[in-house]
């Protein structure tokens, strides 16, 4: 359910999600969207404005040919955000870089959602000082989230 004011999540599986809690994802991320609006950046942002942030699962090679497309970078990448409300997030680029960071493939998953939230609301990270100031905030709202529940385990 949408929180008051805040733009609805809708989390559309486009590949095998298996193993992936996808309901604890959907209200996570549809939490960090209220978290996101309270920390908005010094950019235009789009997030205040929309109704619904529709949130793609997808793998390494649509999120690449995507980033080719729109970015000529044709190599794949963790979450590509469009200001109308897209956000594109690679699910296996989640499962193999979240154990590193010692997250679970859902925190790793949340944390892109997260970061493209804060693109949405006015943030940048092209360049320094921007990107760490991006960063610390998409960390701490990412520790605000999964310390309100408890993040379902990889199997």
């Amino acid at each position: 359910m949408k929180e008051a004011d805040a733009p609805a999540i809708a989390l559309y599986p486009h590949l095998d999600c298996g193993g992936l809690d996808l309901d604890w994802l959907c209200a996570a991320a549809q939490h960090a969207v209220r978290l996101c609006l309270d920390a908005p950046g010094p950019g235009g942002a789009a997030l205040p404005q929309l109704d619904e942030i529709e949130v793609s699962l997808v793998d390494d090679e649509t999120i690449a040919q995507v980033h080719a497309e729109f970015m000529d970078d044709p190599t794949p990448t963790d979450v590509i955000t469009f200001q109308h409300g897209e956000l594109l997030v690679s699910i296996e680029t989640a499962r193999r870089e979240g154990p590193g960071h010692g997250n679970s493939a859902e925190a790793e998953t949340l944390l892109y959602i997260v970061h493209g939230l804060l693109h949405l609301n006015g943030h940048d990270d092209l360049a320094e000082p921007d990107r760490s100031a991006m960063h610390r905030e998409q960390d701490a709202i990412l520790a605000r989230l999964l310390a309100v529940g408890p993040v379902p385990a990889d199997p």
